[in-house]
């Protein structure tokens, strides 16, 4: 029976759920041995304690610290699961990936993106926003048919240069009555982290743009600025 002292104890990782579970349990453990020991001291000798109600209660506290460490086993394999998901991702970092979404980095002067223009537009709109959500540039969309590649300068509708950041992307389109188009989007963004939360992975694009990783949809080498 494992209770109070066992040496497995060192195995747990102070401050997780185990650690602190196992703490809370050591209180109530004392709490009930001092309770019992006082018990013992002033019971009647002639009507001595049934010792089967108090056998009964070590026995559960007994079930509960094993189920404790086994916990505390499986937080260990998480722990490494993780680490493993992590080593993954490191081959990303560098790389310039393609993911769903609307948020673009835009670092020395590009930023890229997709849209796929349905069958049947007539016209079609790029917006581009700032963190404020203020339009900074406006341009006409390629409305024929199919997947299309912007890449935007980083100039504004006055041809000044934005600082880097995140910026939001839309293309909107309309058909010939007027009616809206749903349009697809995809971004382009040069990986600078990784990360795994709760057993999901992500990626950062950029300065603070994540996205999962299985919404990665193809790689490719990230281009050199070019010398000046």
């Amino acid at each position: 029976m494992l209770i109070g002292g066992s040496t497995e104890s060192a195995g747990l990782v102070d401050g997780s759920q185990s650690a602190n579970s196992k703490a809370k349990l050591d209180t109530e453990l004392n709490r009930f041995l001092n309770l019992l020991v006082t018990q013992l001291k002033n019971q009647d000798p002639l009507d001595p304690m049934d010792a089967n109600e108090f056998t009964s209660q070590l026995v559960q506290f007994a079930s509960v610290e094993q189920q404790i460490f086994q916990n505390s086993n499986l937080e260990k394999l998480l722990k490494v699961e993780q680490a493993k998901a992590i080593s993954s991702l490191v081959d990303f970092i560098g790389t310039t990936v393609e993911a769903e979404g609307r948020k673009v980095p835009l670092e020395a002067g590009n930023a890229e993106f997709t849209y796929t223009m349905p069958a049947g537009a007539a016209k079609g709109t790029i917006t581009i926003t700032n963190g404020s959500g203020l339009t900074v540039f406006k341009t006409d969309a390629d409305v024929a048919a199919g997947k299309h590649t912007f890449v935007w300068d980083g100039r504004n509708s006055f041809g000044i240069l934005q600082p880097n950041g995140t910026y939001g992307v839309l293309v909107s389109g309309l058909d010939a009555a007027g009616n809206l188009l749903s349009i697809p989007h995809t971004i382009w963004g040069r990986v600078t982290g990784a990360n795994v939360e709760n057993g999901q992975a992500s990626l950062t694009l950029g300065n603070d743009i994540g996205i999962p990783q299985e919404s990665v949809l193809s790689v490719k080498e990230t281009k050199q600025a070019a010398a000046n």
